[in-house]
């Protein structure tokens, strides 16, 4: 895959990982287009790289995803980086449906509709890719966020059906599966996080090698305990750790 040239559209692209990736892509010579829910962040990475642009929206509504769409003419990378996660216990949390509905429509609904949306003008390209960004949550999931690890779970399943229905087509399909890292959102949780910047460079070496499914960092150690060793597995991320 060549690294530069494109035009990528990142969402989640103000912060933690996203902003790491808005970051490196812009300085290996691609327009950014950084889209995100909070304006100062997005002034503030504005200000530390003029040439990326940045587009406020809130993609858990379909509005905003479809005024979006619209108003982005053309790219040749999408970046699906917006998350949230929140913990709670389902059992004594019944009415918490807002979070719920929002964790749903950010992490899952949101990345595939903006795929819809944008997969014509991907598909114009001479070559274009996709980017999920999932979780090692998806492979095995922690007690406390069990929304969060079902949407993370639905993201890396669709991303390898997707890049199946699109294997001879000039788009492909890439998954990030991060381990803990240090952002606002893992503020206060677990140990021995990386940071978005390591996470990046990471990805980055096996972006520009086709290398489609992206375990960064300790993922490739549980994926191996998964495999061999399920029960460890469980018992070591149940709580978090």
């Amino acid at each position: 895959m060549q690294t530069t040239g494109h035009t990528a559209l990142i969402t989640g692209g103000a912060a933690g990982i996203g902003r790491a990736l808005a970051l490196r892509f812009a300085k290996a010579g691609n327009q950014v287009i950084a889209v995100g829910r909070d304006a100062q962040k997005l002034a503030e990475l504005k200000a530390l790289q003029p040439t990326i642009s940045t587009i406020q929206a809130d993609l858990a509504q379909a509005s905003e995803r479809q005024r979006l769409a619209d108003q982005v003419p053309a790219i040749s990378i999408l970046i699906n980086n917006a998350g949230v996660q929140y913990h709670g216990d389902l059992v004594e949390q019944q009415s918490a449906h807002v979070d719920r509905d929002q964790e749903i429509a950010i992490n899952l609904t949101a990345p595939i509709d903006l795929i819809q949306r944008f997969l014509p003008k991907l598909q114009q390209q001479p070559e274009a890719a996709i980017i999920n960004v999932s979780s090692g949550l998806a492979l095995v999931p922690k007690q406390q966020a069990p929304i969060y690890c079902a949407t993370k779970a639905g993201i890396h399943m669709f991303t390898k059906a997707l890049r199946w229905q699109l294997e001879q087509t000039q788009v492909r399909v890439f998954e990030i599966i991060p381990p803990l890292v240090d952002t606002a959102m893992t503020a206060g949780r677990g140990k021995g996080k990386i940071s978005p910047e390591a996470l990046v460079e990471e990805f980055w070496r096996g972006f520009a090698n086709n290398t489609y499914q992206l375990a960064i960092g300790k993922v490739k150690l549980l994926i191996q305990l998964q495999r061999f060793l399920p029960a460890l597995a469980d018992r070591l991320m149940r709580y978090g750790r």
